[in-house]
């Protein structure tokens, strides 16, 4: 009994076991279950924490879209930027022959310091941070594709670069509050940083989202090396890259007048000026340059109010153009009729010229050529009532947008009800108009009694698709006045300019040669407290103007403020009117008057030098040889070139030695053509104009000789020819 009693209680150990076995089994089938059938595991979610381990994630970036100008010149632009960043963890590195991580931090830190502009105790501090990596700024931040090559060429381990993008404009303060700026930001969402590149004024600001596009994405799995698993789904979505906007500027225009307000800046500055120019016609605008400007890529913004369209401002008797054209088309205008000028009153007010004194009696014609106030209030008392000044002043566009494609336009103000605000509204006191309402208004007189809606942009266009999705056209408004009243008052304009009479205030702007007609202004310059500012240079003075006279294709506008000469707008406008004529070849019987001869170029070669001199120089062109020879071989310009008299025509003899001659002034293509002509190697540097050349003036110069000229953007244009 006892044996059976033994062997019975031997077997309970098993039983223990197996009990101990199942429950285990238990546990391990509840965790399998947990497992596999539980999104979240001890408060991880497992399908996030797959996809963060073995899932690649990468932003596709749009790029910016560019600007141009009406020939396809970028104005602005993205441009690649780099930072340079360091790997300091040495677990990076795999395989010890090809290190993944700075190995040599003082020699890496000494071969970057001058590179990157930085000490190299500050790059070994950075270099020495228990980091994964870290970034080697300030000096490492926004670097160019030349200094990234620079560092590369070093192979130096574990400096690698991050790629962006930022803004660029490569003519500096070139229209600037036309294009605006736009600047880099970081975005973040989530645990994600991305640049974002966003306009804040001009066109950069107001075609944002066109310009912007849309980001992509790329997905992929990737093992532990970071290499795409073969046969893995790849998610992607590419980036749509924004609209490119093509702009109605003619950057050599543009050029014509950065230089002539840089001028006047110089000699009479003034607190705000603008100097603009639009096609008569089309109502593109050409240029637009002012004072204050600033450099896009800066941002030395002083000023955010765009002068062309965002500020409004008493414009001064360039409106008396279109008081008298609201008159003379009333059909109760009498141009012989007279007034006694110097003063006037209007109820208990009283109107003053603006000489004080006057010209005695006049008629209301003289009333026009010498700016007279006491005329223009005499309209609105006995020719026109206030509501039809009002009507005319509508119609034309003042106090009410124009559309233009330019951010944050102002209509200004024409609300003019008692009888002295109706008599000053008459010449331009009072109210308040903008720069590109004045372009649209006077547009009316080159377009028979039209006006023309000015434009900057040309078209915006879709890149990804090749299709225009935006593009201005002529846009012309009813006929407002009749063709009589529109050439009455051009006459009456270009008398102004060109006539005899001596009182004229238009006689300043006269050009021998060309044919202007135009109208000046002179306006009190409101106090901030009430009333006007009485200083000496407390007025804004200004033209308006259009050639050529018969048939009128350019207007330039310059509106100059608090100036140290009364002469700032006009040495603007002659520089301007010279340049543009020589430029767009404007040269015909009715921009060019009869003192000045006009010729197109036959072919020279193979005439004698002498003959040829004699026949250029009978239409007054100064003739300049080349070599010393007596047979012409060569000639510049060339066959068809227009010139007018006094300017150069280069003609190059059948000579055994030449001399260089003087470049400066003239374009990259004219300066390229020559020199090609003489035979000799070319380097440039620069864009815009020959400023400097290599090989100065009366050199004697051979075939093969190298010659580098300078081009700049400012050129004092007067002195060529």
């Amino acid at each position: 009994m006892k044996d059976k009693k033994k062997v019975k209680d031997t077997w309970n150990a098993p039983k223990y076991f197996l009990t101990v076995v199942f429950i285990f089994f238990l546990v391990f089938a509840g965790q399998l279950t947990y497992i596999t059938l539980s999104p979240t595991i001890y408060g991880i979610n497992m399908d996030k924490f797959a996809e963060s381990r073995n899932t690649y994630s990468a932003t596709l970036y749009a790029k910016r879209g560019t600007i141009f100008d009406s020939s396809n010149n970028v104005l602005a632009q993205n441009v690649a930027s780099y930072t340079v960043i360091a790997y300091l963890n040495p677990k990076r590195t795999i395989n010890p022959k090809n290190p993944q991580h700075v190995v040599d931090k003082e020699a890496t830190a000494k071969a970057l310091a001058p590179i990157l502009n930085m000490t190299e105790e500050r790059l070994k501090e950075l270099l020495s941070k228990s980091v994964y990596q870290v970034e080697l700024g300030p000096g490492g931040r926004g670097i160019t594709e030349l200094t990234k090559m620079e560092i590369a060429s070093l192979k130096l381990p574990g400096i690698d670069f991050v790629e962006t993008y930022k803004r660029y404009y490569p003519n500096g303060k070139f229209a600037s509050y036309i294009i605006g700026y736009a600047k880099l930001y970081e975005e973040t969402k989530g645990n994600v940083t991305t640049d974002k590149i966003v306009g804040e004024l001009g066109l950069e600001s107001k075609y944002n989202d066109y310009l912007t596009g849309k980001n992509g994405y790329l997905k992929y799995q990737q093992d532990r090396f970071g290499y795409k698993i073969p046969d893995t789904l790849e998610e992607r979505e590419d980036a749509v890259d924004g609209y490119d906007i093509y702009l109605t500027l003619d950057s050599n225009i543009q050029r014509f007048a950065e230089s002539a307000i840089e001028s006047m800046k110089k000699n009479t500055n003034p607190s705000w000026a603008a100097i603009s120019v639009m096609n008569a016609k089309t109502g593109d605008i050409l240029a637009a340059a002012t004072i204050p400007s600033f450099d896009p890529n800066i941002r030395d913004v002083t000023n955010y109010q765009s002068p062309l369209v965002t500020t409004a401002y008493e414009p001064g008797s360039v409106m008396k153009i279109y008081s008298y054209l609201c008159a003379v088309d009333s059909n109760k205008y009498d141009g012989n009729m007279t007034v006694q000028s110097g003063s006037i009153k209007v109820g208990d007010d009283e109107v003053r010229d603006w000489n004080r004194i006057g010209w005695g009696t006049i008629t209301l014609n003289q009333g026009l050529l010498y700016s007279s106030n006491v005329a223009a209030s005499t309209l609105v008392q006995k020719v026109i009532t206030k509501n039809e000044l009002q009507d005319c002043y509508e119609r034309l566009g003042f106090g009410d947008l124009t559309g233009v494609e330019l951010a944050s336009e102002v209509a200004g103000k024409i609300t003019f009800n008692y009888p002295i605000e109706v008599a000053t509204a008459s010449f331009g006191q009072g109210i308040t108009t903008t720069v590109v309402q004045q372009l649209k208004a006077v547009s009316v007189l080159a377009n028979d009694g039209k006006t023309v809606s000015p434009h900057i942009v040309k078209k915006i266009l879709d890149k990804n698709t090749n299709k225009i999705v935006y593009e201005s056209s002529v846009e012309k408004s009813e006929k407002i006045f009749k063709t009589s009243t529109v050439n009455y008052v051009k006459d009456l304009l270009y008398q102004s300019i060109n006539g005899d009479d001596y009182n004229a205030t238009g006689r300043i702007y006269r050009m021998d040669g060309y044919k202007l007609l135009g109208k000046t202004g002179t306006a009190q310059i409101p106090s901030p407290k009430k009333g006007y500012l009485t200083g000496d240079l407390d007025y804004l003075r200004s033209f308006i103007g259009m050639y050529p006279a018969n048939d009128p294709e350019i207007i330039i506008y310059v509106t100059v403020k608090q100036a140290t000469s009364a002469y700032a707008s006009r040495d603007a406008v002659k520089e301007m009117v010279t340049n543009i004529t020589k430029y767009l070849n404007l040269f015909d019987d009715g921009t060019i008057s009869s003192n000045i001869d006009m010729i197109t170029l036959k072919s020279y070669a193979n005439s004698t030098f002498d003959k040829a001199k004699d026949e250029l120089s009978s239409h007054k062109i100064n003739v300049v040889k080349i070599g010393d020879g007596d047979t012409v071989i060569s000639q510049y310009p060339l066959k068809g070139s227009v010139v007018l008299s006094n300017e150069k025509v280069f003609l190059i003899t059948n000579s055994k030695s030449y001399k260089m001659p003087n470049l400066k002034g003239y374009s990259l293509k004219d300066a390229k053509q020559l020199l090609t002509i003489l035979g000799l190697k070319i380097k440039t540097s620069g864009t815009g104009y020959v400023t400097e050349q290599s090989i100065s003036e009366g050199t004697e110069i051979n075939k093969g000789d190298e010659i580098t000229i300078t081009l700049s953007d400012k050129f004092d244009f007067s002195k060529i020819g």
